[in-house]
Parts: C-alpha cells; structure tokens; sequence
C-alpha cells in the first residue's frame, strides 16, 4: 500500500486560532479519502506561532536552527501541503511568508496543495485566488482548484456534514486527494538493480 505523506502549515496567531481549527479539519477530509482510495497517510501539522523566533533568526544568521531545518525536511519530503492563513491587510500573513521564503523554491516544484484562510469578514475571502494561490502558482505546485475561506459565521453552525463550511471542506478534499493519486510529480523512480555480468549472460543462456 502506497503511502502519502501530508505537511499542515497553519499561520495563525491565536491559541485556539480558527486557521488551526480549519487546517485540521480539511487534513482530516483529505485522510479520509486518501484512506477510501487505498492510501496509508501520514499527516505531519505545523503550528508557525511555534517557529516564529527561528523564522527570524534565520533570516539574520542564515542558519534554521534544528526544529525549524527539521520542518522545512518535513515540507520539501511531503506529496502534499495544506496551507492555511488567518488574513492581514488583505493578504496572507508575514508569518506565513516568510517560512514560504525559508523553502527552496525547487523542493515544491509539482507538490499538491489545498488552500485555506480565514478572516474576520467575508468580504476578505478574495485572498485565496489574489494572493496565495499566485504565491503557489509561482512555486510551481499543483493548487487543488477549490480553496476554503472560513468566517466568523462558519464557525456559528454545528459541523453536522451539511453547513457549507463542511462542503466547502469536502469538494476541496476531494480534489487535493484526486492530486494525490498516481504517480506523483518529482518523486525520485525506484532505483534499478544493477546484476552482476556473469548473472545476465546467464539468464540471456537460459531463455535460449
């Protein structure tokens, strides 16, 4: 059984922060169909308020401390990424950029990717199709074609499978895993085995 491994960066700030609240929930319905097509999935989450310190530092010393390097391994190892932003100023937050400018722009080349954001009004919901998903669309990656903006009145009903957040969150599964199936982009081939020469003249003498 194939198994795909999934990275959840989560920028938001609050303790509990809404952007977690709908990371796990589409980390959650994406494992859920990748598990119903036959995959085993490792689901790694990533809470950025944790790394905030090392971000910066990096960027002054160029050097990611343990955790941080250990992060970025995870990301640039993982088939696939869900990202989710709270929204600043009508664009993701400088938390979540710059762990993006942490990654080496070749390591996402042909990775899949949901996309998330939350906000405190509707009318922010705009910052997936302006904002994140250019950010992706110029790392190259496989952006699934539905994001999932949250709002203060998603979070208002009870999550019984029928509120629209919940469909939301399960099209846009549903996509991501479809981008998880098959063959994946970038993934090194497995490497042939190199038989010894007396070993293949043998076998070409045997099938004669």
């Amino acid at each position: 059984m194939e198994t795909r491994r999934i990275t959840v960066l989560s920028a938001g700030l609050g303790v509990p922060s809404s952007s977690r609240l709908l990371a796990d929930q589409l980390a959650a319905a994406a494992e859920r169909k990748l598990s119903g097509a036959g995959y085993d999935v490792t689901v790694d989450v990533v809470e950025l308020r944790d790394l905030a310190v090392d971000i910066a530092n990096n960027f002054v010393t160029g050097y990611a401390a343990p955790r941080l390097a250990d992060v970025i391994a995870g990301v640039e190892a993982s088939e696939g990424i869900i990202a989710v932003s709270p929204v600043f100023s009508a664009s993701y937050s400088g938390l979540f950029k710059s762990f993006i400018d942490l990654l080496d722009p070749k390591s996402l080349d042909g990775k899949a990717v949901l996309l998330g954001a939350t906000g405190g009004t509707d009318r922010h919901q705009m910052v997936l199709d302006y904002a994140m998903r250019p950010l992706f669309s110029y790392l190259r990656t496989r952006t699934a074609a539905t994001g999932v903006f949250a709002g203060p009145q998603d979070w208002g009903n009870t999550d019984d499978g029928g509120s629209p957040l919940s469909s939301r969150i399960e099209r846009a599964a549903t996509e991501f895993a479809g981008l998880l199936t098959g063959e994946q982009p970038g993934r090194k081939p497995v490497a042939l085995e190199s038989l010894p020469f007396e070993q293949l003249l043998a076998g070409i003498s045997g099938g004669r």
